[in-house]
């Protein structure tokens, strides 16, 4: 099977994975997200028992949130890093993939994925004009382009994507 990528860059299926990492989400965030899940659904559990029935409808309401709080956590949990001599995959949960062809990347370097300059952690839109998937504030490795915004993901092992980029682009 072959995926179109773009007009100039062609990746076949059977390509050689060089490098592959799944990257959690940090501590702070599970911490985070558990205790803002537990905080909704004790209301909800508390506004169902204590309240009349006509008023049921605001604790299947507190549960449904819950629910879709838990759902998004999963759906973000962690990002999938995939390298092949023609390509970096970066996933960050299902409806975020960044595909990028080595031959567009022009520097390669390690970075901190740092609160100051993405002001929380996800995809986000960096105070340098950086696009970031994050999980964390911490080692992360961001990579230039011939043409448009800089990207940053987070790794555990920088150093040595930025060697097997750097050795693949030229």
């Amino acid at each position: 099977m072959i995926k179109k990528i773009n007009e100039n860059n062609i990746q076949k299926k059977n390509d050689k994975i060089l490098y592959t990492e799944w990257v959690p989400a940090g501590k702070f965030v599970k911490v985070l997200v558990l205790f803002v899940w537990l905080l909704i659904f004790s209301i909800g559990i508390i506004i169902t028992a204590f309240i009349p029935k006509e008023l049921i409808f605001f604790g299947i309401i507190f549960g449904v949130l819950s629910l879709f709080i838990l759902l998004l956590y999963w759906n973000y949990r962690g990002l999938k890093i995939a390298l092949t001599k023609n390509q970096l995959d970066v996933e960050y949960g299902i409806f975020n993939h960044k595909k990028i062809p080595i031959k567009k990347i022009t520097i390669c370097e390690i970075t901190k994925a740092n609160f100051r300059n993405y002001w929380g952690v996800g995809i986000r839109l960096g105070v340098d004009g950086s696009w970031a998937y994050n999980t964390d504030f911490g080692e992360a490795v961001k990579l230039t382009f011939q043409d448009g915004r800089p990207f940053v993901f987070s790794t555990r092992n920088p150093q040595e994507i930025r060697n097997l980029i750097n050795k693949l682009s030229n």
